[in-house]
């Protein structure tokens, strides 16, 4: 079985998943794991993990600017605004992944982000509520799925949104920081605990 981490360029361990490319290694030293609370950010960030399934983030991630671009910086009231010929121009843009079915999602859960903000006061109040205890972050067991995923997917899903599944939302939970999934030993592990600590989710 493979070690949980590696060294890394500098010699330091770190996750050993990071270490098979560049872009993984800055995403994984200065964004992985790190909690958010701009909606922006986690709006995009739910989108890119929709556009993943089936695919590796790796592809996603090397395509995130693309995406940016396409998608007015994932402002949320942009991309509510979107039409059938922005559908349309997505679908002829080689810089994103072409896939019709993901792309009316990321446009439908535009609309369904704008009513939740009007309802609860913002994406991250909502979406923070179904963060786990601190002290039940990080097990040294490798899963994909968790109650807190399954609790948001599904609340995502009774508000109409789409490509958010459990496995979807817990790869989303890892990467904003409502888990800390950093490996024991991690260099990165102690700086997003730290971060966590300090933390003060939004109400």
């Amino acid at each position: 079985m493979m070690s949980e981490t590696q060294p890394g360029p500098d010699g330091q361990p770190r996750c050993a998943w990071c270490l098979s490319t560049p872009d993984y290694l800055h995403y994984h030293d200065t964004e992985w794991g790190f909690p958010v609370a701009d909606d922006t950010r986690l709006f995009e960030k739910l989108c890119l993990e929709g556009f993943q399934a089936g695919l590796s983030w790796r592809t996603v991630l090397a395509k995130r600017e693309n995406f940016r671009a396409a998608f007015a910086g994932f402002e949320i009231g942009e991309v509510a605004r979107f039409g059938a010929a922005d559908i349309e121009r997505l679908l002829r843009d080689p810089g994103i992944v072409r896939h019709r079915g993901k792309i009316t999602a990321a446009v439908n859960n535009a609309k369904r982000a704008t009513a939740l903000v009007a309802e609860e006061g913002s994406l991250a109040a909502f979406i923070w509520r179904f963060a786990p205890p601190v002290v039940a972050m990080a097990s040294r067991e490798q899963v994909s799925i968790s109650p807190a995923s399954i609790a948001l997917s599904n609340a995502l899903k009774k508000r109409g949104w789409a490509f958010v599944g459990p496995t979807t939302i817990y790869a989303f939970m890892q990467a904003m920081g409502l888990v800390n999934d950093h490996a024991q030993g991690c260099i990165t592990r102690a700086a997003a605990a730290r971060a966590r600590a300090v933390f003060r989710p939004p109400q």
